[in-house]
C-alpha cells in the first residue's frame, strides 16, 4: 500500500494518513483482512514522527475502520460500507480541489468549468445507440 502525504495540505498528516487509508478503504484497494504497515515502518517510509501515525491509527481503530492486532499491527476491519462513504469521499476530493484551486487564485466556477473540460476530454466514446427491437444492429 502506498500512501502519501501532502506538505503544502494544511490538514495535520495524521489526518491526512487517515483520509488515505478511508479513500483506499471505499475504492477497494483496502480490503477486509489487509494490514497496514507497522507505524515504524510507515513514519520512516512518509519521513514522520511515529507519534503521528500512531495517532493516525489510533483514530482509525475509533472508528472501526481498522483493528489493532498484536503481533500483525493494524488490519483492516470486517465493516459493511456505509451509505455515505462514498459521498464524503466525493465531499474530500471537491475540498481538496477548492483548497488548491484558491492557493493559485482560481475562483471555484473556474474549476468547475476546467473539470467538465477535462473531463469531456477523458471521456471514452459514445457508445452505439441501442438496436430497435426486431432490426438487426
Amino acid at each position: 500500500m502506498q500512501l502519501s502525504i501532502d506538505t503544502a495540505d494544511p490538514r495535520p498528516i495524521h489526518a491526512q494518513i487517515v483520509d488515505e487509508v478511508r479513500r483506499a478503504v471505499v475504492l477497494g484497494t483496502l480490503v477486509p483482512g489487509d494490514t497496514l504497515p507497522p507505524v515504524r515502518i510507515l513514519a520512516a517510509e512518509l519521513r514522520v514522527n511515529p507519534a503521528t501515525v500512531a495517532e493516525a491509527y489510533r483514530a482509525l481503530e475509533g472508528e472501526g475502520l481498522v483493528t489493532m492486532r498484536w503481533g500483525r499491527g493494524p488490519v483492516i476491519a470486517e465493516r459493511t460500507p456505509a451509505p455515505g462513504d462514498r459521498a464524503a469521499l466525493v465531499r474530500q476530493v471537491a475540498e481538496r480541489a477548492l483548497r488548491d484551486a484558491r492557493r493559485h487564485g482560481v475562483s471555484p466556477a473556474e474549476l468547475a468549468d476546467a473539470i467538465r473540460a477535462a473531463s469531456s476530454s477523458q471521456s471514452p466514446s459514445p457508445s452505439p445507440e441501442p438496436a430497435e427491437p426486431g432490426v438487426p444492429a
